[in-house]
């Protein structure tokens, strides 16, 4: 029972921050490219963080070299599969989270009815949702620290895709009140996946142990696909907003680090 409390509450957390979009309402465009600059800095460190330094190792110990390797490539292999031909990327992007905010600025304009565009996002989205909560309810079947370190990656994974979800639905016609509403019906998802999760995973031996390390392959392909080119893709930042990008890396490192060096291994 306490393993189904922690799940749930976990996938429930990370469902809320859905709701970071109505934040983006009261800031300008200027300042959510600086907060967003570093939220995405910080995810990669600690996406990366959690996928080398907790799960690989676990995956490794429980299912050999060979079979842990071939399952973190089928994560990557998996996530680019489903990004190219299910159309389901998610903008990460600094630039077009701004754009969206910029948009979402714009309340008072008159709208057009809702684009199709932002109805297919919202699928996407709970689609990828889904897997989140899979995903974390998978971790925690093998152990309370390897969910909690799961956990906090695709949080920090979630927020700034989330305030660019807000930007779209908004963008594509939506009342601001009632993008918010969507955006988090669209990621309670995550709390089905979970569920799913935990009720195969009673009934199939092994089943966290194989679904971790594709866990890990996906943090590495988000993390390399998606969140690194976009801080690579303005070259005419300042030398200083290069060195508080690699602080944040660092940082998210960091984090992920620190529940070993305290004894939480994941692997445990």
């Amino acid at each position: 029972m306490d393993l189904w409390l922690y799940a749930l509450g976990s996938v429930l957390l990370v469902s809320l921050v859905s709701l970071v979009g109505v934040f983006t309402l009261s800031l300008n465009a200027a300042r959510l490219e600086r907060i967003v600059f570093l939220l995405v800095s910080f995810a990669v460190g600690a996406m990366l963080g959690g996928a080398i330094i907790h799960l690989i190792p676990r995956a490794f110990a429980a299912l050999g070299d060979h079979t842990a390797s071939l399952l973190v490539l089928a994560g990557v292999f998996t996530f680019f599969v489903l990004e190219k031909f299910l159309h389901w990327r998610h903008d990460h992007g600094v630039a077009g989270v701004v754009a969206d905010a910029e948009v979402a600025e714009a309340l008072e304009i008159e709208r057009e009815p809702v684009k199709p565009f932002a109805t297919m996002n919202l699928v996407g989205d709970a689609a990828h949702n889904l897997i989140d909560g899979a995903v974390i309810a998978a971790a925690y079947l093998v152990s309370i620290p390897a969910g909690m370190v799961t956990t906090v990656a695709v949080m920090l994974h979630e927020i700034p895709q989330e305030i660019g979800d807000f930007g779209v639905l908004v963008y594509g016609g939506m009342e601001p009140k009632k993008a918010l509403k969507y955006n988090f019906v669209s990621a309670l998802a995550a709390v089905v996946g979970a569920l799913l999760s935990l009720i195969i995973g009673t009934q199939v031996e092994g089943y966290a142990d194989y679904l971790l390390p594709i866990t890990a392959g996906s943090f590495i392909y988000i993390a390399g696909s998606d969140l690194i080119p976009e801080l690579n893709h303005h070259h005419s930042y300042p030398a200083t907003k290069s060195v508080w990008q690699l602080v944040m890396i660092l940082l998210g490192v960091g984090v992920m680090l620190l529940p070993a060096i305290l004894g939480f291994d994941a692997r445990h």
